[in-house]
């Protein structure tokens, strides 16, 4: 297995699904839910663990579906939301990739490692080690404990 974390965006990190009329601004293309959302637990405490990681060789990826009502133009709109989300919220984190790929792309086509997504179809396809989106900052220290 390589040494990479993978992240899902939406309903992992990112509190999407609760920004208020989420889908009819998507139908709408309106790419402004991606950026509009709250973080789902402390990125501080999140961004500390990654540097860390990285630090010790891991590599740090994105690795998040575009809108499932998309168009070329629209999936742009989106990647550049997501991009502007991480940055607001995980400023000291250099991921090593971001990737923001048309809704229903195999996520395994980008990665290997360890995934955490909080869609179980998403996890059964993927490749490597899976997680759901609950306690990651307690799975990150357990995976990491012995390289701190």
């Amino acid at each position: 297995m390589t040494k990479e974390i993978c992240f899902d965006l939406d309903g992992t990190l990112v509190n999407f699904y609760a920004v208020d009329n989420w889908l009819p601004k998507l139908q709408a293309y309106d790419a402004s839910p991606y950026i509009d959302a709250t973080p789902m637990f402390s990125m501080n405490s999140l961004a500390r663990i990654l540097n860390n990681a990285q630090r010790n060789g891991w590599i740090i990826k994105i690795i998040s579906w575009s809108s499932k009502n998309s168009t070329p133009e629209f999936d742009i709109e989106v990647s550049n939301a997501k991009r502007k989300w991480l940055k607001k919220h995980l400023t000291s984190v250099k991921f090593n990739e971001i990737n923001v790929i048309p809704y229903g792309t195999p996520k395994s086509n980008f990665g290997n490692g360890i995934l955490f997504d909080d869609e179980k179809p998403n996890r059964d396809e993927w490749q490597g080690i899976a997680y759901d989106a609950t306690n990651i900052i307690a799975t990150l220290k357990n995976i990491l404990k012995d390289e701190s």
